[in-house]
């Protein structure tokens, strides 16, 4: 089967992914509710029983909407670092939700490799205003995918991390000049345009001509805001930088979207 790599949902409504090899399957992040996540699995041809663990890279709504039910109802490990834990356990209680037992909770560390079935996950720090935010990359059966979003600018550790990977799912969250004359109010525009807010289009494409090393197959454009972003100008700024080493065999460009799945990606 190889390496298998589904968005299921990717936006501020909501964000969630698999990564499935032949024998192991991870789900990152859990941001759209259990039903629509069994949904979503399911379209792209994927038991949620099957799954192996979840992993989640920060405790926003987006990202954990429907975590609490999952751990529930599938008793998987949860690998979750400390603070995020924290942070999201107190998030259920001050809204009066139940909060699910911690039997199934596995914690890690920034910085640490750990290992579910045969896939090795590295999370690495990101800047983002959360606790304790991380990217991940998960390598599988010769594979490396890395998934980094929700960071306000590309630190070099990060840029690190995104060497040598076949599949890069990265944030190219809004236009920035969509976000100035959009409907935010200033504040959340100062938020989003932060070092701990969103990648622009444009900060992504600084990143694609300076440092990107050119060795993915699909680059996968992720969290594009529905208010102040078009995916047209997304995939137009990354093309630009991307110029010649984008090929019809190398550095692909997908945009995930908030409503559908994207459909999977095999290696």
């Amino acid at each position: 089967m190889g390496v298998t790599v589904s968005v299921l949902a990717s936006g501020s409504r909501g964000n969630c992914a698999l990564v499935a090899t032949t024998r192991t399957r991870v789900l990152v992040d859990a941001g759209i509710s259990c039903r629509e996540t069994f949904k979503r699995l399911k379209q792209a041809g994927e038991d949620p029983r099957m799954l192996s663990a979840i992993v989640i890279t920060h405790e926003h709504s987006d990202h954990v909407y429907g975590l609490a039910t999952l751990a529930r109802k599938l008793k998987i490990p949860l690998f979750v670092n400390g603070a995020t834990y924290a942070a999201w356990r107190r998030s259920l209680k001050d809204s009066g939700q139940e909060t699910p037992g911690s039997g199934y909770r596995e914690s890690f560390d920034s910085g640490r490799r750990f290992v579910v079935g045969d896939i090795e996950i590295f999370p690495f720090t990101i800047p983002h205003d959360a606790a304790d935010p991380v990217g991940f990359t998960l390598r599988g059966e010769g594979v490396k995918v890395a998934f980094a979003t929700d960071l306000g600018y590309l630190p070099r550790n990060v840029c690190e991390h995104l060497r040598g990977c076949d599949v890069i799912v990265i944030e190219s969250n809004h236009d920035v000049e969509m976000l100035r004359i959009g409907p935010y109010p200033w504040s959340v525009k100062q938020r989003v345009m932060s070092r701990v807010g969103h990648l622009s289009n444009e900060t992504l494409a600084q990143f694609f001509t300076n440092e990107y090393d050119g060795s993915a197959s699909f680059l996968v454009l992720a969290h594009l805001s529905e208010q102040n972003n078009h995916p047209e100008l997304a995939r137009r700024a990354a093309e630009k930088a991307l110029g010649p080493r984008q090929t019809l065999l190398n550095n692909r460009i997908l945009l995930a979207g908030q409503s559908e799945p994207l459909q999977a990606i095999r290696l």
